[in-house]
């Protein structure tokens, strides 16, 4: 094995065809993104690889292709460079691409808001290159294995659809009163919707809130399902004391900013997820959007909600001590009254039944997408508040026995893809230095040292975590006291389990972000 230079062993040169450029026609359009998508020209007829170099969720994403196609200007095409000097089999640098993908990108990215790799520092980027005999033989046993870990992979997909599936069982019977169905009250809803309407009269008297137009008595064709004596029936808006979205700095005249210090918080649809805010990709604007939309400044114990497109209905808990405003994609639910328990209303605002109302709504003719009045008028099933406690405790439970079986799921996936990518590497004969060698090759066009160190194989996994940061799990199980000098040393179950335990039960390791690990 010896290391060669990219640009040595593939000619590669940029895609051409912006995707909103592309017409649908015959031959392959070949993006970033995992789907292929049509074109009606073609601009190659070959075997190739297609390598993501400038979309940021699909960075160093590599394709194979062998037939007539377009490429994205968004990635490079690569195709043999030297065939009596470094014969290449197209297949087999499909998996080196995959095996070696975070290598590359960590160490040839370049940018911040968004990420891209250059043509010359990856044409100097260094991989791993083999005799023809080794890449076709090594091709053959490796897509074998691979076989047998998408049939696993697959499986677990499964598993982790049906454990969604469970959830939302759950939540049906939650709202329908079956989960709580011995629980007796001597307390009927009707009582607490009377509540709170003496409660927002008095409101409205403060002139805190706006006197609205009276909702529609609940007829019998809008209830869809039975509900226990003690229940009742009522509108979203006459619980809710405020319901109301947000709108678009552009249409204020107001800019993006690039932090939290030079703006305030700005949540958008993407930034609410099912039961949780999500700030991971969080973007921020110049502070005087509040004082231009006031009613869209959030509240700690806001209930937001996804109004338009793909994400409807994702709903979450607003408990951060951010300021921070929201788009028109998003709907505050807000009500200051001890009478309707805010967790409840969020696994009833999450549940299929109330998603399904939205989707509704959202696509019924002349609507495009979902009116602040539309919301207002939802039938939801109220319990007694009693009830609604215990509603939130049984379903707390029972997801919390669903995490746990995801998390085992979700670590099995992982282990299954490490232990692929791992399999690849053994059959090529990769010892740990010839790893090393890969990582700390791409670091001089870094200008920094590699992670790498040998004195720390052999401390805890929680030390090295310590010392390097973030780390992959691959990286991160090479320089622990599991990884031996030999191959009958290794033991990379021993790592797992004790991976597992700083996880689930120590709760010392987290996930980063997808294939990292850090101290929590």
């Amino acid at each position: 094995m010896s290391l060669v230079k990219i640009k040595d062993l593939f000619h590669f040169e940029k895609g051409s065809l912006q995707s909103t450029k592309a017409t649908p026609g015959d031959y392959d359009f070949i993006t970033a993104a995992a789907d292929w998508k049509t074109h009606n020209e073609f601009t190659h007829d070959c075997e190739a690889l297609i390598f993501a170099a400038a979309a940021s969720g699909s960075l160093g994403r590599t394709h194979y292709v062998n037939g007539k196609f377009i490429s994205s200007d968004l990635c490079f095409i690569l195709t043999p460079k030297d065939e009596e000097k470094y014969p290449i089999d197209i297949k087999f640098y499909h998996l080196i691409f995959n095996a070696f993908k975070d290598e590359i990108v960590r160490n040839t990215k370049a940018g911040t808001s968004k990420e891209a790799i250059g043509l010359t520092v990856f044409g100097n980027y260094k991989l791993p290159y083999f005799e023809i005999e080794k890449q076709q033989e090594t091709k053959e046993a490796f897509l074998r294995t691979q076989e047998v870990s998408q049939s696993l992979d697959n499986e677990l997909s499964k598993q982790l659809e049906l454990i969604k599936i469970l959830r939302q069982a759950f939540l049906k019977d939650a709202i329908q009163g079956k989960l709580t169905a011995q629980i007796q009250s001597h307390e009927h809803a009707s009582e607490i919707l009377e509540k709170i309407k003496v409660h927002k009269h008095a409101l409205i008297e403060l002139k805190k809130i706006k006197k609205e137009k009276p909702l529609p008595v609940i007829t019998e064709e809008e209830i869809p399902f039975e509900i226990p004596e003690s229940w009742s029936w009522g509108r979203l808006g006459d619980i809710c004391e405020t319901i109301t979205k947000g709108s678009s700095p552009n249409w204020q005249g107001v800019k993006y900013v690039d932090s939290y210090d030079k703006g305030i918080l700005f949540i958008t649809s993407k930034n609410v997820d099912s039961f949780k805010i999500d700030l991971t990709n969080s973007t921020f604007v110049e502070s005087k959007f509040n004082e231009i939309e006031p009613r869209s400044i959030l509240q700690k114990g806001d209930l937001l909600t996804n109004i338009v497109g793909a994400s409807i209905g994702r709903t979450a808990l607003y408990e951060l001590d951010f300021v921070a405003n929201i788009n028109q994609a998003v709907c505050i639910l807000r009500f200051d009254h001890e009478y309707i328990n805010k967790n409840y209303l969020l696994y009833l605002m999450n549940s299929e039944f109330v998603i399904e109302l939205m989707l509704k709504m959202q696509f019924a003719p002349g609507r495009a997408n979902l009116s602040m009045s539309n919301i207002a008028n939802f039938p939801i099933p109220v319990p007694p508040l009693k009830v609604q406690k215990q509603i939130v405790d049984r379903i707390e439970e029972i997801f919390l026995y669903c995490s746990k079986l995801e998390n085992t799921i979700l670590f099995s996936q992982n282990h299954s893809t490490m232990l692929l990518q791992q399999s690849l590497r053994e059959a090529l004969g990769l010892k740990s230095s010839d790893n090393q060698k890969i990582i700390q090759q791409s670091s001089k066009l870094k200008y920094h040292s590699s992670k790498y160190d040998s004195n720390t194989l052999l401390m805890e996994i929680q030390e090295l975590l310590k010392i390097h940061g973030k780390l992959q799990a691959l990286e991160l199980w090479q320089m622990s006291k599991f990884y031996g000098k030999s191959d009958d040393e290794r033991n990379i179950d021993g790592f797992y389990a004790e991976l597992k335990k700083l996880i689930e039960k120590d709760k010392l390791i987290k996930e980063a972000e997808k294939g990292y690990l850090e101290l929590v």
